[in-house]
C-alpha cells in the first residue's frame, strides 16, 4: 500500500514540519491579501494572510488557490493562500445601497468608464440629476464621469444637456467592495470576480 497523501484544511498542500533552528529559505512575509469565498464560493471578503492561516488551521475555511513561496514559521511550513473558501455559509447583508458611497465605490460600480463617453481618464463624479434640483446623493444618482463631460454636462438635467448615461445607476454588488479594498485584483482572484476590470 502506498503513503497517503495528507488532507485537511491545506488540501494536499499541507503543512510540513522542520527540526527547529534548521535555515529554510523563501517568503516569511504575512502582509498581502487573500480573497475569501462563502462556502457557495460567492466572494464576500479581503483579509490577510495572517488571518486566512488562521482560519484554514482551525479549519473554517479550505485552501483554493496559493502564491508559489511559502510561509515559513519556527515548525512549519504552510502554503501562503491567495483564495479561500469558508467551510461554513455567512449571511452576508445585502443593504449595499446604505454603504458610504465613496468616489471608488463608484468608479469600480463603473468599470472606471465615464458614464457619458466612455473615457476612463481623468474621472470625477457627477449627480445624473444635480442637487440644486432635488436629486439625492444616492447610488442611483451618481455616476463615474470625466471632467470634460462634467463640466460640458454642469448643472444641467441630462434632458437639457442631452446627456444620458449609458448604463441606469444602482447599488453594486457586494463584491464591487472588494475591488475597492484592493485596486488591483491579483490574476489567481479573477475567476471569482467575473467583473475585476
Amino acid at each position: 500500500m502506498g503513503a497517503k497523501t495528507p488532507t485537511g484544511p491545506f488540501g494536499s498542500a499541507q503543512a510540513t514540519h522542520r527540526p527547529r533552528g534548521q535555515l529554510v529559505h523563501g517568503a516569511t512575509s504575512t502582509s498581502g491579501r487573500v480573497l475569501v469565498l462563502n462556502a457557495t464560493y460567492e466572494p464576500i471578503n479581503v483579509c490577510t494572510v495572517r488571518r486566512a492561516v488562521v482560519l484554514l488551521l482551525k479549519e473554517k475555511a479550505e485552501l483554493l488557490d496559493q502564491a508559489a513561496w511559502r510561509l515559513h514559521s519556527e515548525h512549519a511550513t504552510h502554503p501562503r493562500p491567495t483564495v479561500i473558501r469558508l467551510t461554513a455559509y455567512v449571511k452576508v447583508p445585502r443593504d449595499t445601497h446604505r454603504r458610504k458611497i465613496t468616489r471608488r465605490a463608484v468608479f469600480a460600480r463603473d468599470s472606471w468608464t465615464c458614464q457619458y463617453c466612455g473615457s476612463r481618464s481623468n474621472l470625477t463624479v457627477d449627480h445624473v440629476i444635480p442637487r440644486s434640483k432635488g436629486g439625492s446623493a444616492e447610488w442611483d444618482n451618481i455616476v463615474a464621469c470625466c471632467a470634460p463631460c462634467n463640466r460640458r454636462k454642469g448643472d444641467h438635467l441630462p434632458a437639457q444637456a442631452n446627456m444620458h448615461p449609458r448604463t441606469t445607476p444602482r447599488a453594486p454588488s457586494p463584491h464591487i467592495f472588494i475591488h475597492v479594498a484592493t485596486p488591483t485584483i491579483p490574476p489567481a482572484w479573477r475567476q471569482w470576480l467575473p467583473e475585476a476590470a
